[in-house]
């Protein structure tokens, strides 16, 4: 540290020379060999790839040759090796399915939402009917509920009993005479 200087938190930069990055010496020759040389990539052939095997008709097959043990069916299996065919050969490709010309597929789209509705406030006024009929539906309930339920006592103010005939009381021996 310099005397009497506070000491320096950071690193001193290279000098003016000095490049930042990684230097790739196949690819990299900056604007002119861009401009000289158009690197384009060469398209792939495309690799032949084998498809998979088709176990539903070489199984059928076996049957139909009457294997029935697994080693048998691995010998067939070697002999006839069935693959499944390609998607270009099949039979939704070579004629695809009859459809009308203005079939859309998927689910339908939402309605657009009314914008003169919104302006006018037509959803608050039906929500404001709805609220009304519904009050209005509750306060008949009210009032067919103010019917005073009859108890017991209330059925025997109105209807009293009737009186009964006064008999006295007798012996059981002297009932007969």
């Amino acid at each position: 540290a310099e005397l009497g200087k506070p000491q320096r938190n950071c690193y001193t930069l290279p000098g003016f020379d000095f490049s930042y990055g990684l230097y790739i010496h196949r690819t990299d020759g900056g604007v002119p060999e861009a401009i000289g040389h158009w690197n384009t990539v060469k398209p792939r052939t495309a690799s032949v790839q084998k498809m998979p095997r088709d176990f539903i008709t070489m199984n059928r097959g076996a049957l139909k040759a009457g294997y029935t043990t697994a080693h048998e069916f691995n010998l067939y299996y070697k002999a006839k090796d069935i693959r499944c065919k390609d998607d270009e050969y099949s039979r939704f490709k070579r004629s695809p399915p009859k459809v009308p010309a203005d079939l859309t597929y998927g689910i339908t789209a939402r309605p657009c939402t009314p914008f003169f509705d919104l302006l006018q406030h037509k959803y608050k006024e039906l929500w404001m009917e709805q609220q009304r009929a519904l009050t209005a539906a509750q306060q008949t309930e009210k009032k067919k509920k103010k019917k005073v339920c009859e108890t017991r006592t209330t059925f025997l103010r109105k209807l009293p009993l009737p009186a009964k005939d006064e008999s006295f009381w007798h012996l059981p021996s002297l009932e007969k005479v």
